[in-house]
């Protein structure tokens, strides 16, 4: 390995929502660079139809079907991994959904379903992880954040909140856990083409608007977040901890 600091072999990685966009951008990333690779989602036919073809480029790769929302079956589902899989080294918290409205018009509803999968998800299934990572003494976990948890835009202020609480909640896993020899980190992506962002990749106005707003004048390419993952997965990022890292083309540093 020419680059030992940036090397994952022998190593495990959950990635939660990992069945399309960045997760499995993410799952592929870590996995080209030597990790084994658990995929988690809802729906088995996805995961299974990404698994294969992962493994149909030589990763090895299991998946487990679970809600990380849901907190009754969360530390179920990863006992279940650290027993018949393999102990879990990286956690990628991805899984998170959006909602667009007004905020005097925002339906209750869709304010709860952003907390319990932006924000109560990475809860549940950190808190299950790390209980495993502090009896081994080590261990990554990488919160997926945004721009949004630095800057707010209209008509999607729950997901701001969120986002902005997955910021702080990774600097208190940082305060609790460091001393157990655990480094919890976030990425924050800008403007990417997913498919979370299809509404607003398809609107010719909001590109027109990120391309004059973003220093770099471009959407972000979701492989461009790959260096980012495996950076504070690896070892390179041992005294890295409770950082938020912004992939976002200058985004949050120009007005």
């Amino acid at each position: 390995m020419a680059f030992p600091l940036f090397d994952l072999t022998g190593k495990r990685a959950l990635i939660t929502g990992s069945s399309q966009g960045i997760g499995l951008t993410l799952a592929r990333g870590l996995a080209e660079h030597g990790a084994a690779i658990v995929l988690n989602g809802r729906d088995a036919g996805k995961l299974d139809a990404a698994a294969k073809a992962l493994r149909d480029a030589g990763h090895e790769v299991a998946v487990s079907v679970f809600d990380v929302a849901a907190a009754d079956v969360v530390q179920t589902a990863v006992d279940a991994i650290e027993r018949d899989v393999g102990p879990i080294d990286i956690l990628v918290n991805n899984a998170g959904v959006q909602f667009r409205a007004p905020l005097d018009d925002f339906p209750a509803e869709k304010w709860e379903l952003l907390l319990r999968t932006n924000i109560s998800s990475v809860f549940y299934v950190s808190q299950a992880v790390a209980r495993h990572m502090i009896g081994r003494g080590s261990g990554k976990i990488i919160n997926i954040a945004s721009v949004q948890s630095e800057l707010a835009r209209p008509g999607i202020a729950p997901y701001t909140a969120t986002k902005g609480a997955v910021r702080n909640l990774t600097r208190g896993m940082s305060a609790d856990w460091a001393k157990h020899g655990l480094q919890a980190n976030a990425i924050a992506p800008g403007y990417f083409d997913t498919p979370l962002n299809k509404a607003l990749v398809d609107s010719a106005e909001f590109t027109t608007w990120l391309e004059n707003r973003t220093p770099a004048r471009r959407w972000g390419n979701v492989d461009e977040l790959i260096g980012a993952a495996v950076f504070l997965a690896a070892p390179a990022s041992s005294f890295v901890n409770g950082h938020t890292l912004y992939v976002d083309g200058g985004i949050t540093t120009s007005l």
